[in-house]
């Protein structure tokens, strides 16, 4: 449908209309916005000349001084032009742009006014630890978070204010018809029975990682925190598609409704975002426990593992926030039967008839980088593992290096075969057909198997296995005394 906006521009009034005022406020603004620009670059060249300005406090204030120059230029800057030229439209464009830097420094001022407050807490509750606390790479990462949580928070309201600006845009489709597995109907109640089998192993078996990593005080560390909230991100994300798709089985009514759909779409891509997230901040954990050892509980601080995990969140409800909401954009026609067993965007954005173009740059270009970013970083973990292993000639050496990383590169081995078999490597008969079973793996095979891996070869988990049984056997076989 056509979906473009029934205005080109738009009006600002100002602040004045009268002709003798808007060259005073001229002056004022003028003023004020060159006296902005100059003391916080000035603010800025000196916390960058002076080294004993080099600590997390002036580092954050220098930073502060960036954005409230990137704030002021985002509005002043379209004054000062309007009472110049007299010419007060702005572009359609023009306008969202506007909107989306001045929600964004407006934002990061906020957040670096918190980061801020932190460090000074820091500073005067707990001197004896500031420059661990607030160690370089910590600051980086607290910046580098600020920038992508306003990044995700202004790209949310300009998509959202984009979708008000145009014309009436709603779906033709109340819902769609989810065709499910390239299975005939008789054999549905075949397929059923291991597929609740595969779903409640893959619940069970993760949830027990999760209580054994709670219960047992040593595995309070940070392998095994990364590993919980993997467990926990495998869980809701076989939950997503496989309780859908079974109960279709079970009650051959294939359809879910148009908000359901996305809201799918939307948990699909976001907690496969988050394995990937995990799994890259589990494999840079064991390149710091191979290959720096002796510095591990310096750099993988509680702190920081807790940044890499609400940096994983952040990111890929960025990247699932971001498909969507080109997803919500889009118009449906008639065809409303999706040949998947779940809500998948690549299914859906053949069925739309409106232009998918943006959609399908943003799917290739976001969706490439939430792959091979991550993979990247693991190749690179793994590359400096290998070169560590290879300059230990011990044997002993090598045993511990592969029994610290063995189960998470087999968990990495699993995952990204499964992507590169859904992704990568597509078949030239029957695509459809094999695209769904190999989304089947990738979705509820790969969930399920991870939990073994980690269980079935790592000590420390048996242990706490065994320590766990042990304690219900002996509270089992407890009685009180009768009298």
């Amino acid at each position: 449908m056509e979906n473009q906006s029934s205005i080109s521009e738009f009006f600002l009034r100002g602040i004045s209309r009268s002709p003798e005022q808007q060259q005073l406020f001229f002056g004022i603004f003028l003023c004020m916005y060159l006296v902005t620009l100059a003391g916080n670059l000035l603010i800025i060249l000196a916390i960058g000349s002076d080294p004993h300005l080099h600590t997390p406090m002036y580092f954050f204030l220098a930073n502060l001084s960036f954005v409230d120059m990137g704030l002021i230029s985002s509005t002043v800057t379209q004054v000062l032009r309007n009472v110049q030229t007299q010419c007060h439209t702005i572009s359609y464009a023009g306008c969202l742009t506007q909107m989306y830097f001045f929600l964004m420094f407006g934002d990061l001022d906020s957040f670096f006014l918190a980061v801020m407050a932190y460090d000074r807490y820091v500073a005067i509750c707990r001197p004896l630890h500031y420059s661990r606390i607030m160690s370089p790479r910590v600051c980086t990462l607290l910046l580098a978070w600020c920038w992508v949580l306003t990044h995700a928070v202004a790209l949310t309201h300009t998509l959202l204010m984009a979708r008000l600006m145009r014309r009436e845009n709603r779906s033709s489709v109340s819902g769609f018809l989810l065709l499910g597995l390239p299975i005939r109907p008789e054999q549905w109640g075949v397929v059923f029975a291991p597929s609740l089998g595969v779903y409640l192993t893959t619940v069970l078996r993760n949830l027990l990682i999760i209580l054994l990593i709670r219960l047992d005080c040593r595995l309070h560390i940070p392998m095994y925190f990364f590993l919980s909230h993997l467990a926990l991100t495998d869980t809701a994300f076989s939950s997503v598609t496989v309780p859908k798709m079974l109960m279709d089985m079970q009650t051959r009514y294939k359809s879910i409704p148009y908000a359901g759909c996305t809201s799918q779409t939307y948990l699909f891509i976001l907690f496969a975002d988050l394995d990937r997230f995990l799994i890259t901040s589990m494999a840079y954990d064991r390149y710091v426990a191979v290959c720096q050892p002796l510095h591990y509980t310096t750099i993988m601080s509680q702190g920081v593992c807790v940044l890499l995990v609400a940096g994983s969140w952040a990111a890929a409800c960025i990247c699932a926030l971001l498909h969507t909401l080109l997803l919500a954009g889009l118009s449906f026609c008639a065809e409303h039967a999706i040949p998947h067993f779940f809500c998948d965007l690549a299914a859906l954005l053949k069925l739309s008839c409106s232009d998918t173009s943006l959609s399908q740059l943003v799917i290739f270009t976001a969706g490439f980088t939430a792959i091979m970013l991550p993979f990247s970083c693991v190749l690179v973990s793994y590359g400096h593992i290998g070169a560590t292993i290879l300059r230990v000639l011990s044997t002993k050496g090598v045993c511990k290096a592969l029994s610290t990383c063995g189960s998470h590169l087999s968990a990495v081995a699993l995952y990204y075969g499964a992507i590169i078999g859904l992704y990568f490597l597509p078949s030239s008969n029957n695509t459809n057909d094999n695209n769904i079973i190999a989304s089947l793996v990738y979705a509820v095979i790969t969930p399920m198997l991870n939990p073994f891996i980690y269980s079935l070869r790592n000590k420390d988990m048996k242990g706490a296995l065994r320590k766990l049984l042990s304690k219900k056997t002996y509270s089992s076989n407890w009685r009180l005394p009768s009298f």
